[in-house]
C-alpha cells in the first residue's frame, strides 16, 4: 500500500480505553439504595460501579491495561484513579486528574460519567459507559461526586447514602448539526440506522458532492449520534488505474462491513485498500478550521466514501446516524491549498509474546508546512511517537499517542516547517501478547503504523 493511502478500518472496540474507563455502569444497590456497606463509601463505587462494567475491560492483560496502565480490579483501582496524572491528552493538558482529591471539576473520572446536558465544554472523549444510550443514576453520579469533594478517602462512609435515591437515569440526547449557511458549504449525512443489542455495525455510503465546479475547503465539523466510535471521510487515489481502484462504489448505496454475525463481506472490503484519508474523528464532536488563506481542494463531481461505525453494547437496539459540514470559500480567498499526509509503514513483522518499537523515517524531497497530525494503529499498539528528524540529524518529538482507539488530534498553532532532507519519523510501540507473527492488515486482528494529517 502506498504512502498515500489510509486503507484503515479503525476497528475495534475493547472501548475507550486509555483515556481512562472503558464501560462504567450497572449497579448492586439494594432497593431504595440507603443501606450502608460495611466497608465505606469507596467500596461502594467499586462494587456498584467499576466492577460491574469497568474492570471488565480494564482487567490484567487487556489491552486496555496495557495502554494505559489503569487496572480497575479491587486490589488497585484506588491507587490508579487516585491522585494519578490522565493519559487523555486534553485532560492532561488542561492539568485533570483521573480523579483530584476536593475538585471533582478537575476529575477525568467525574467527566467522563457526567451525562447531564451542556456539561461537557471540553472534549475529554467520550462519555461513560460508551455503546450504551444511558449512564449512570443522577444519584449514583451524585455519590461519585461528593465522594471526590470529601477528598476521595480510600475508606471511611465520607457520603451520605441518600442521594442515591434519586433513581433518574442520565439519557445521552442529540441535536442534528445545522447544515452551512446557503453557499457557505454543504453537509453530508450517514442517514440514521439500526446498530443491534450488544453488536456493532460499521458501514459505508459513498456520496456524490453534486459539484459542477472545484471546491475549497477550509472548514470540517462533524457530529455523531451517541454510541459512535468513528466517522471518517475518504476520497480515492486517482493515480491507481487497476482493480479495485478503477471502480468506484454505487452512489448512495449503504454497504455494510460484516454481516450481522459479524462475518466480513470481502466485496465491500476492497474499495478501503484505495482510500486516501479527507477527513474524521473519533469523538462524537469534531470541528477543524485551517489558516484563514489555507483550504483543502475537491475537484469538479467530487465524491467522499463516509465511513461511519457503532458499538452498541446495551441489550436494545438504538439508532446511529453521522453528518459532516464541509464548509468552502470562494477560490480567490485561497493563498494556499493544502493537502493531506497518508504516510504508511506496511512492511513490519511483530514477533509473538514480545514488546517491538518500529522506526520509520518519511524524508520530505521538498519544503513542508504541517499544520496538524494524527496516527493510526491498532490494539496491539501501546504508544506512537512521530519526531520531527532535521536534516542535520537532530531530533524533537511533536506528537504522542497512547490511545489507539481516540488517537490525539494535534493541531499546530504554529505550523510545523520541514526543509528538503527533514523527515517525520513514527515510532510505534507494539506489545504483541498473541501467539502468533503480526503484520500490516486491514483486519482487527493485524496491525497499522501510519501517520496522517494537513499540510501544504
Amino acid at each position: 500500500m502506498a504512502r498515500r493511502r489510509f486503507a484503515a478500518r479503525l476497528h475495534h472496540v475493547g472501548l475507550a480505553a486509555t483515556s481512562l474507563l472503558a464501560a462504567c455502569g450497572g449497579s448492586d444497590l439494594p432497593a431504595g439504595g440507603a443501606e450502608p456497606l460495611a466497608d465505606g463509601t469507596f467500596a461502594r463505587i467499586q462494587r456498584s460501579i467499576i466492577e460491574p462494567g469497568c474492570a471488565g475491560c480494564h482487567r490484567s492483560g487487556s489491552s486496555d491495561a496495557r495502554q494505559s496502565g489503569l487496572v480497575l480490579s479491587a486490589d488497585s483501582s484506588w491507587q490508579q484513579l487516585v491522585g494519578v496524572v490522565s493519559v487523555q491528552p486534553l485532560a492532561r493538558a488542561d492539568g485533570l486528574l483521573r480523579v483530584k482529591p476536593f475538585r471533582a471539576d478537575s476529575s477525568l473520572l467525574y467527566h467522563k460519567l457526567a451525562w447531564i446536558p451542556g456539561h461537557h465544554s471540553r472534549d475529554y472523549g467520550n462519555v461513560m459507559p460508551m455503546g450504551t444510550l444511558q449512564g449512570l443514576s443522577m444519584g449514583q453520579l451524585e455519590y461519585v461526586r461528593r465522594w471526590i469533594e470529601a477528598g476521595a478517602p480510600r475508606t471511611g462512609h465520607v457520603v451520605d447514602t441518600l442521594v442515591l435515591r434519586d433513581v433518574r437515569t442520565q439519557v445521552a440526547s442529540f441535536s442534528p448539526l445545522a447544515p452551512p449557511p446557503a453557499g457557505a458549504g454543504l453537509q453530508l449525512v450517514v442517514d440514521s440506522f439500526p446498530v443491534p443489542p450488544r453488536n456493532e455495525r460499521e458501514l459505508f455510503v459513498y456520496r456524490p458532492l453534486g459539484n459542477t465546479s472545484e471546491l475549497f475547503v477550509n472548514r470540517i465539523e462533524s457530529r455523531m449520534r451517541p454510541g459512535s466510535h468513528h466517522f471518517l471521510l475518504y476520497s480515492f487515489d486517482a493515480s491507481r488505474t487497476t482493480f479495485p481502484c478503477n471502480v468506484r462504489p454505487a452512489p448512495n448505496l449503504v454497504r455494510d462491513l460484516r454481516t450481522a454475525d459479524g462475518v466480513p463481506i470481502a466485496i465491500n472490503l476492497l474499495p478501503m485498500a484505495c482510500h486516501v484519508f479527507f477527513a474524521g474523528a473519533m469523538t462524537s464532536e469534531f470541528d477543524y478550521r485551517f489558516p484563514p488563506g489555507v483550504a483543502l481542494r475537491l475537484p469538479p463531481n467530487a465524491a467522499l466514501d463516509l465511513n461511519a461505525h457503532y458499538v452498541n453494547r446495551s441489550p436494545a437496539t438504538f439508532p446511529g446516524q453521522a453528518m459532516a459540514n464541509l464548509y468552502t470559500v470562494p477560490r480567490a480567498q485561497v493563498q494556499t491549498v493544502a493537502t493531506t499526509l497518508n504516510l504508511g509503514n506496511t512492511s513490519f513483522t511483530l514477533p509473538p509474546r514480545q514488546r517491538t518499537t518500529v522506526r520509520t523515517e518519511f524524508r520530505n524531497p521538498t519544503r513542508l508546512t504541517v499544520l496538524a497530525l494524527t496516527s493510526h494503529m491498532h490494539a496491539l499498539g501501546e504508544r506512537f511517537e512521530i519526531r520531527l528528524r532535521r536534516a542535520n540529524g537532530s531530533e524533537s518529538t511533536v506528537y504522542v499517542n497512547t490511545d489507539w482507539e481516540h488517537p490525539a488530534f494535534t493541531n499546530f498553532p504554529t505550523p510545523l516547517v520541514l526543509e528538503p532532507g527533514d523527515a517525520l519519523v513514527s515510532v510505534v510501540t507494539y506489545n504483541n501478547v498473541t501467539d502468533r507473527s503480526v503484520g500490516f492488515g486491514l483486519l482487527s486482528t493485524d496491525e497499522m503504523n501510519i501517520i496522517f494529517g494537513y499540510a501544504y
